[in-house]
C-alpha cells in the first residue's frame, strides 16, 4: 500500500475551494465575499488570502480545478473506441448534466471582463476546451463532409454550445430541443 502525503494545510485548501464552488452555484460571485467562503468551509477567514491571495484568485482556482475534472472526462469519451454519433450523443447530454460547471464558468467570464489578471487564466480554460474540440473533430471532419477548417469548426461548435448554454442560464430553452435533435439526424445521416 502507498502512503500518500499531502502537504501541511491542503485539507483547508480543498475544504476553501468546495466552499467556494458550491457558493458560486447556489449564490453567484456577487454573493461571495471572503467572510463568507470560510463560513462555508469552517475555516478562519484569513486563510482565503493566505492560500489564494483574494477572493477573485480563489474562484478563478475553482474553474480551473472544475475544469480539470469536466476535461479529463471529455478526453477519455473522445478517445473511447466508439462511433463518433455515439461521442457527439454523450457530449450533448453533459448540456444538462454540467449545469453547475457552466454557472461557474459564466460567472467568471463576467467577472474578468474587467480585471486582465484574470482574463489570461479564463484565456487557458478557454484554450483547454479548444484543444479537447480539435482533437475530437480533426478526425471526423472529413467523414462528416464539411469543408471547413478544424479551428473554424471548433469555434461553431464551442460558440453554439456556449449559446445554448448562456441561453439556460437566463431560463431560454426555445429551440434548443429542436435544433439538437436537427444536428443529432444530420450527424445520424452523415456518419451512418
Amino acid at each position: 500500500m502507498t502512503n500518500v502525503v499531502t502537504r501541511p494545510g491542503h485539507g483547508t485548501e480543498q475544504a476553501l475551494l468546495d466552499a467556494a464552488e458550491r457558493l458560486l452555484v447556489d449564490v453567484g460571485a456577487a454573493g461571495i465575499t471572503t467572510r463568507r467562503v470560510a463560513e462555508e468551509a469552517g475555516a478562519n477567514h484569513g486563510l482565503v488570502h493566505y492560500y489564494f491571495g483574494s477572493v477573485e484568485q480563489l474562484l478563478v482556482r475553482v474553474l480551473e480545478r472544475f475544469t480539470e475534472r469536466v476535461i479529463e472526462r471529455q478526453r477519455e469519451l473522445y478517445a473511447a473506441d466508439t462511433p463518433f454519433l455515439d461521442k457527439w450523443r454523450t457530449a450533448m447530454s453533459y448540456l444538462e448534466e454540467d449545469r453547475p460547471y457552466q454557472k461557474i464558468w459564466f460567472e467568471l467570464q463576467g467577472l474578468a471582463w474587467n480585471r486582465p489578471e484574470l482574463q489570461e487564466r479564463l484565456a487557458r480554460v478557454h484554450g483547454e476546451w479548444r484543444a479537447v474540440l480539435a482533437e475530437a473533430f480533426a478526425p471526423v471532419s472529413k467523414q462528416l463532409g464539411l469543408e471547413l477548417p478544424v479551428e473554424a469548426l471548433v469555434t461553431l461548435v464551442y460558440t453554439f454550445n456556449e449559446g445554448i448554454i448562456l441561453d439556460r442560464l437566463s431560463g431560454i430553452e426555445t429551440g434548443h430541443k429542436e435544433l439538437l435533435d436537427w444536428i443529432d439526424g444530420w450527424l445520424e445521416r452523415r456518419t451512418s
